[in-house]
């Protein structure tokens, strides 16, 4: 039994999922080959994703491929009641996800998923199987493995597979090669800005941006804000990462000398406190705080309020919380600290997760496929499915590829 806001709202949901499917080529020829071949007949899949009328694309191809589903939101702000309702009334898929809901409900939201013991799980995060492995060890018996689709996601079952912990395979789908160009440079990139503009409304052009993190997806944003004219200034830990944004014509400089400088931060780095009490200390009056990464711990929230001599923000804009100073600067928190993309904005556009979720799909069939054949641990996703992705995404696209000829082959592969 679905657990969604509103049920009246199916039928504009229908119509979101539509628009978003007809920008999805990829997405939909392997739902259709799915529904031909029913690779995942009987398979329950359990999914804790951004429930957006672009995942009810990957939704559907997975029944199609004769899959149960049962889905949770992975960020209560991205959900779109809209998309629950159509998913639930109209595609026979159980969907535990309202909008804005709060962590107890979050919480027992992951649960209602696990309750239906899935033997694939698909991650926004690692909370389905971080849960699973804390709190249902009884489920890991049935369990073929799971996917992931975010840096942050990573790190957390990495961290599980060093404590050994982690007992099933997991597919790196944030790391596969179309992943790392399409969805972390491209969409990130592009969907964090539209979200920053939509909450506030700001000019880029003539403000100062500092990106903190300059991983695939930070390097996409700050050239984004170039692009829109604002002087952009790169923080880092990694030098390899600082040397690439100053050889790309950014300035790099520390956090704390960068506070004083600007004018809207964007932090995306997978970290805690990114941006806390000293920094606050040395921001501009007026100041704008927004966070791209996956979880609401970049921007110091604690820190924040007692700069603020202990109070909360006053909401002044509808995505904008205030938050006054004693010596009279304001500094602006946009989405709750929350990813802004998806929190202020709709994510990125369809046509960029065409290619995330095709590879999830894919993921999800070759896990079936090979049962008790993976080893145990957060592995890269098989260069054929990544290979196979980016040639239908170059398809739909009307584009060519040369090949090598039979000589070239031989010379390749020859060490004289």
């Amino acid at each position: 039994m679905s657990d969604i806001a509103d049920t009246t709202l199916a039928e504009a949901g229908r119509t979101s999922i539509a628009w978003a499917d007809a920008q999805m080529p990829v997405l939909r020829s392997i739902r259709e080959r799915f529904g031909e071949q029913r690779p995942l007949a009987g398979v329950t899949v359990g999914a804790c994703l951004h429930v957006t009328a672009e995942t009810a694309g990957l939704v559907t191809a997975l029944t199609a491929g004769g899959a149960r589903v049962a889905l949770c939101a992975a960020n209560p702000l991205a959900t779109q009641d809209a998309v629950a309702a159509a998913l639930a009334q109209h595609e026979g898929v159980e969907v535990f996800a309202r909008h804005g809901e709060d962590l107890d409900t979050y919480a027992g939201h992951v649960a209602d998923v696990l309750d239906r013991a899935p033997r694939v799980t698909l991650d926004d995060g690692a909370d389905l199987l971080v849960t699973l492995h804390a709190a249902r060890p009884d489920l890991l018996k049935g369990l073929v493995g799971g996917t992931e689709e975010t840096t942050s996601g990573l790190v957390r079952l990495r961290a599980m597979q060093a404590d050994g912990r982690l007992a099933v395979p997991v597919l790196a789908v944030n790391e596969a090669r179309a992943e790392r160009v399409f969805n972390d440079h491209y969409g990130t990139a592009q969907s964090t800005l539209d979200g920053i503009l939509r909450a506030t409304n700001l000019l880029l052009a003539g403000r100062t941006v500092v990106v903190l993190g300059y991983g695939p997806t930070g390097r996409g944003i700050a050239l984004r804000a170039r692009g829109a004219g604002a002087q952009v200034v790169v923080c880092e830990v990694d030098p390899v990462a600082a040397l690439d944004a100053r050889m790309e014509g950014f300035e790099v400089m520390p956090s704390l000398k960068a506070a004083e400088r600007g004018d809207v931060f964007i932090t995306v780095t997978g970290a805690p406190g990114v941006l806390s009490g000293p920094h606050f200390a040395r921001m501009k009056d007026g100041a704008v705080l927004a966070n791209a990464g996956h979880f609401d711990v970049e921007i110091d929230l604690a820190a924040l309020r007692e700069s603020a001599g202990g109070t909360g923000g006053v909401r002044v804009r509808p995505l904008v919380e205030q938050y006054r100073l004693p010596d009279g600067r304001s500094l602006n928190l946009l989405a709750s600290g929350r990813v802004v993309n998806l929190a202020a904005g709709e994510g990125h556009p369809a046509s960029v997760m065409d290619l995330s979720f095709a590879l999830q799909a894919l993921s999800v069939e070759h896990l079936v496929a090979a049962e008790g054949a993976l080893p145990t641990g957060v592995q890269p996703v098989p260069d054929d499915i990544d290979r196979e992705v980016a040639r239908l995404k170059l398809m739909s696209l009307g584009v060519e590829l040369d090949e090598l000829t039979a000589e070239q082959r031989r010379y390749r592969r020859s060490w004289e």
